[in-house]
């Protein structure tokens, strides 16, 4: 983590896989942190262990209730907007209320942080990149977005999102960042989000068939959630506006996950291949140049580091 210390931050989503992360870490650095989240998609589990702790305070409430946010106590000086539901069985369940979250949401964070004067940070996504037609992608590349596919609630959410923080920081002068976060595992993912890591994670430890989607040749890049919040407070304490790519290096296909995991976990689990769904990216692989050469951030976490942490983490719950 940056060496800048914040008094007071709002974590929307904060009792979300990242978020929570977000509010331990920021907890360990002495700022004192608001937790807002509804328990759509996260889970109070998730940082329950924390409200012990001085300084730290959830609130269940909705970041697109204009009042709730508005009510909150005041003298923020670091607002992070992590609030929406982030993986495909969450926002295909959920169409509406990603939108809702991605466009009204984001306003009344941002409203939160002009008011007390914040910096702002945004929890963008690769998925404004869509199936990308250029590899690896780099913040200038635009995109290749289905508007209407089935992904698109989610896609279309932050892309618009983007487009408001932007519009806010013109007129407004907000202090804000993007960060587009590249698919990032680790504690605390659920096991029946529909993400790859957790999905075969789960699978292995009981001895089910690894569902792999398609052939199991499209390619991802996967983060250890620690260098995911490295990289995200490492650009709240910058000047930059971004965008800013964060996510990891080593491009590996979901068939070589799979097998990956079947090894480390010594699970006697075959693979079964399942049908792959509509606008799932061939490639996905980030250029992540400007968060090294202008925050200073890179992975540090290896691939089997950070996959036996996560299948120690998920042996221990489904033995609790």
């Amino acid at each position: 983590m940056s060496g800048h210390t914040w008094r007071r931050a709002l974590v929307t989503g904060g009792a979300g896989f990242v978020g929570s992360h977000l509010c331990a870490r920021l907890l360990d650095a002495g700022t004192g942190v608001v937790c807002v989240d509804n328990l759509a998609t996260g889970s109070h589990g998730n940082v329950a262990e924390l409200e012990s702790r001085r300084g730290f305070r959830f609130v269940r409430a909705d970041a697109t209730d204009p009042e709730a946010m508005r009510g909150l106590p005041g003298g923020f000086d670091l607002v992070l907007h992590f609030a929406c539901p982030a993986s495909p069985a969450d926002y295909l369940r959920l169409p509406l209320a990603t939108l809702d979250v991605g466009s009204t949401g984001t306003r009344n964070a941002l409203e939160r942080a002009r008011v007390d004067g914040a910096r702002f940070v945004l929890a963008s996504t690769s998925e404004v990149y869509g199936d990308p037609l250029e590899h690896p992608q780099h913040e200038g590349y635009w995109g290749n977005v289905n508007p209407i596919g089935p992904r698109s609630v989610y896609d279309e959410s932050k892309r618009f999102a983007e487009a408001l923080v932007t519009a806010h920081r013109t007129v407004h002068g907000t202090d804000t960042a993007i960060v587009r976060i590249f698919n990032t595992y680790g504690p605390r993912m659920r096991t029946g989000d529909g993400r790859a890591v957790p999905t075969f994670v789960a699978q292995a430890l009981d001895g089910l068939p690894l569902t792999v989607a398609g052939d199991g040749s499209q390619t991802r890049s996967l983060c250890y959630v620690d260098d995911t919040v490295d990289g995200v407070l490492a650009l709240a304490a910058s000047e930059e506006a971004g965008p800013v790519n964060i996510g990891g290096s080593d491009e590996i296909t979901v068939l070589e996950l799979a097998h990956r995991i079947v090894e480390l976990t010594g699970s006697t689990s075959r693979i079964r291949f399942v049908d792959r769904p509509v606008d799932d990216p061939g490639r996905r692989r980030p250029d992540t140049r400007l968060a090294r050469e202008r925050l200073g951030w890179q992975p540090r976490v290896n691939w089997t580091e950070g996959l036996e942490r996560t299948i120690g983490w998920f042996a221990r719950a489904a033995a609790a």
